[in-house]
């Protein structure tokens, strides 16, 4: 059979999406150990040790289907944030609450405007979907132009993303900034919030986001377990809306989605508020530190509000060259940032070893 003569045509031109590398990988390619990764902005400190005690006690259960609803999950949840049950959409990872939004909202022809660049999922929803994508180019600070946005808009555009804060460039809009655009957006309009990092924001004005989902229906607030929780392997993410966007995110959502292990263990990192604190605490300090000692190199470093920094240190020739050293980041050419490569925060002395390895390079380029 000649598949590619009955694919769908906007299947076939997708760019799948290009994760960083294991370490695992790249030890056996170059035959060394003790490779660190600082790519995929995963927490350094682990998952919590509650999160790991309660996936233990429930992998003897795993011969049974999960909780379909996942009832404790959604009511522990739904305390954490002060919402109703009803109002919760869990997925695996936040990517999925992507699909269902598009799944639910979006027919082929209709426009998904969003930032670029941002998150990779979004063109490839978009796209996978007939839809078009409407790309806004970030303004000269890599910061979400929000009103090139809202002019971006037109009777065609179904769904709005805004991934605050931004991934890959780590910065944020405020809350003065974001209420204006949101009360300027028309009704037939979707907004949805990525906040997948937003619980490391230190900005004081970062915006309480989850109270307009209470002021404008279909507003959406997505997060994940993935990121100040340490679960990204169990694919755990969450979508905070109006009851009744909820309720047709549910008719789309397949049963069982969230494994029973990954429920377990996303409750009990709700509690360990410790282990929370522990990982804002190393994130900070390590964006002070590298931030600090890349620009002593002459690297140019964009301020963050995410785990991660968005670094204009020699894009993919840098990354390849540090690869020999043993250390993974992220090169962002397909982003169009052929010059940058993106940091995650690691333990200090991973990032330190990333220092070391930079002025390395600089010294044997000098």
């Amino acid at each position: 059979m000649a598949l590619e003569q009955i694919v769908k045509p906007e299947i076939a031109v997708l760019e799948p999406y290009e994760p960083g590398k294991p370490i695992e990988e790249l030890e056996r390619e170059l035959g060394i150990e003790g490779a660190i990764k600082l790519a995929s902005n995963e927490n350094p400190l682990g998952p919590s040790p509650r999160a790991l005690e309660a996936a233990r006690a429930a992998l003897s259960g795993m011969h049974r289907y999960p909780d379909g609803g996942s009832f404790r999950l959604r009511r522990r949840l739904a305390a954490h944030l002060g919402v109703e049950p009803r109002q919760l959409v869990l997925g695996t990872g936040a990517d999925e609450i992507l699909e269902l939004l598009v799944k639910a909202f979006v027919r082929p022809g209709d426009e998904v405007v969003y930032a670029w660049p941002s998150f990779a999922m979004y063109p490839i929803v978009t796209q996978g979907a007939g839809a078009k994508s409407v790309r806004v180019a970030l303004d000269a600070g890599l910061v979400h132009d929000l009103g090139a946005i809202r002019t971006a808009l037109s009777p065609r555009t179904r769904l709005v993303f805004v991934c605050n804060p931004n991934n890959p460039t780590g910065t944020s809009v405020g809350a003065a900034e974001l209420d204006a655009f949101i009360e300027a957006l028309p009704p037939h309009v979707v907004l949805a919030i990525d906040e997948a990092y937003s619980e490391f924001a230190r900005r004081p004005d970062f915006p309480q986001t989850l109270e307009w989902i209470a002021r404008r229906p279909g507003t959406i607030v997505l997060r994940t377990f993935s990121k100040i929780y340490g679960l990204a392997g169990l694919r755990v993410g969450y979508g905070a809306g109006d009851a009744e966007l909820v309720g047709y995110l549910e008719r789309a959502r397949h049963p069982f989605n969230i494994n029973i292990v990954a429920q377990a263990a996303a409750e009990a990192a709700l509690d360990d508020v410790e282990h929370v604190a522990a990982t804002r605490r190393n994130n900070a300090q390590g964006i002070e530190y590298l931030t600090r000692e890349l620009r002593a190199l002459g690297i140019e470093v964009w301020p963050t509000d995410a785990n991660f920094l968005l670094a204009r240190a020699g894009g993919r020739p840098t990354y390849e060259r540090l690869l020999r050293e043993g250390v993974i980041v992220r090169p962002l050419g397909g982003f169009g940032l052929q010059e940058h490569v993106r940091i995650t925060i690691g333990l200090p002395e991973e990032n330190e070893r990333l220092v070391k390895a930079l002025r390395r390079l600089r010294q044997e380029a000098a």
